[in-house]
């Protein structure tokens, strides 16, 4: 033990009588445990947030989606009107055959214009059911939601998302109030108001992403009553339209482990009417959640493969610097050599210059690794406020990314950074070891 201590001592002493270069050599390593601890905590971060956003959907339940047809047969004529999608009677069909679906929420979305006295927007009107809130994770924050009693009723009642009563009521209470939905001529009256609901990101080509900030929720009831199933646009003479009974069916399985096998029985289901349009499309929450968590695996080894190449970088550094120093101390060596030191003491010496570099290297990344999260913050900030269009052309996982440091990266970079110390220390040990002692003495 006391022979470790003192070549340790030895190894520290040598290290300072060259303090700056010591300090650019450890640079290295520091640089390659730090990238090597935030690399993996931003994809982290960015799958963490897209599981989020897939756990969102719901994973017992499955998303049953209208797909408007690639080359609708009649497209080209002067007087069309486009029926395809979800149909009523699809819904009706799944739910009396299928016994593993506990319950489903039929949707159906349109783009209007809103309007509140002198102030409109864009928004999306959704028909849906009480439950969809509860399945979509929207909370209120004044008034309610759709009960039943305005379902069985379809009485024109609203509820407003957040970011819709903010631009149409910016300084009023919206409850109460009544908005004006111009396509329609028709008025609903705002029952609630929602609080803040992030948007859910386009995961693969099958989940396209959604923005809750614009939408108008009203009975499903309502919407089939008072503006029905077909909506048609004059264009120079000519009639264009759609018909689309349901855009959406949202089934909620009774057990997570039943979902896979009712997705295909859902597919076979509603394959006599739709497989040959291609007019419907299936999601599965828990398999784009299965997709995700594989692909959080695949990113996390790539970006520690990444971050691994600046260690052995560091690495090779501590070599070209060992190399040097064994060369500037040759006569060190002989004189040693002279004195009864054996070639292990050479090699345990040299060893310990190396591991104290790449250890000191090490615990100063992870230092420096533990401001990745206030750094993406400022980052942020500052982005934001110069470069607010870039910011804004970011997919949402990335933008709201937190990164999470694996707890596991903190051990495996230190472990690998002196690890490599030693590794890249041991040629020159050796080298260093087999000198010829007279011929070390005789160096000048």
């Amino acid at each position: 033990m006391r022979v470790w201590l003192r070549t340790f001592q030895l190894g520290v002493k040598s290290l300072l009588l060259h303090p700056m270069r010591s300090l650019l050599t450890m640079i290295g390593i520091c640089i390659g445990v730090w990238a090597v601890i935030c690399l993996l905590a931003i994809g982290e971060g960015i799958s963490d947030q897209a599981q989020k956003q897939i756990e969102g959907l719901g994973a017992d339940n499955i998303i049953v989606r209208s797909r408007k047809p690639v080359n609708p047969e009649g497209g080209g004529s002067s007087d069309f009107i486009l029926a395809y999608g979800l149909l009523r009677s699809d819904y009706d069909l799944l739910i009396e055959t299928i016994p593993t679906i506990k319950g489903a929420i039929p949707i159906r979305e349109m783009r209007r214009e809103i309007r509140y006295r002198d102030r409109s927007i864009d928004g999306r009107l959704v028909g849906c059911t009480p439950e969809y809130a509860e399945v979509t994770r929207l909370e209120v924050d004044r008034g309610h939601f759709i009960t039943d009693a305005d379902l069985k009723s379809g009485k024109n009642h609203c509820v407003l998302a957040a970011e819709v009563a903010a631009n149409l009521f910016p300084y009023e209470d919206p409850l109460n109030r009544t908005i004006y939905v111009q396509e329609h001529d028709d008025y609903y009256r705002i029952v609630g108001v929602l609080k803040h609901r992030d948007a859910t990101a386009a995961i693969g080509s099958s989940l396209e992403a959604q923005d809750f900030s614009s939408d108008v929720y009203i009975p499903i009831s309502a919407m089939r009553k008072r503006i029905g199933d077909t909506i048609v646009v004059s264009r120079s003479g000519s009639r264009e339209g759609e018909t689309i009974e349901l855009n959406q069916i949202t089934l909620r399985i009774d057990d997570v482990n039943n979902v896979m096998r009712t997705a295909q029985i859902v597919e076979q289901t509603l394959a006599p009417k739709h497989a040959k349009s291609g007019d419907t499309v299936i999601i599965v929450p828990k398999e784009l959640l299965d997709q995700a968590r594989n692909t959080r695996i695949m990113f996390i080894v790539f970006m520690g493969v990444i971050a691994g190449v600046s260690l052995v970088v560091g690495g090779i550094g501590i070599m070209n610097i060992m190399l040097a120093t064994v060369t500037e101390r040759t006569r060190e060596i002989g004189i040693r050599r002279a004195l009864g030191a054996k070639r292990a003491d050479i090699i345990r010496q040299f060893l310990v210059e190396t591991v104290v570099l790449s250890a000191l290297g090490g615990v100063t990344g992870i230092i420096l690794g533990y401001s990745v999260k206030p750094g993406i913050y400022l980052l942020r900030r500052v982005t934001t406020h110069y470069f607010p269009k870039l910011i804004e052309a970011l997919p949402v996982v990335v933008r709201d990314m937190e990164p999470i440091i694996v707890p596991m990266s903190i051990p495996l970079a230190f472990s690998i950074a002196v690890a490599i110390g030693v590794i890249f220390g041991i040629y020159p040990a050796i080298r260093a070891a087999q000198m010829d002692p007279i011929e070390a003495l005789r160096h000048e």
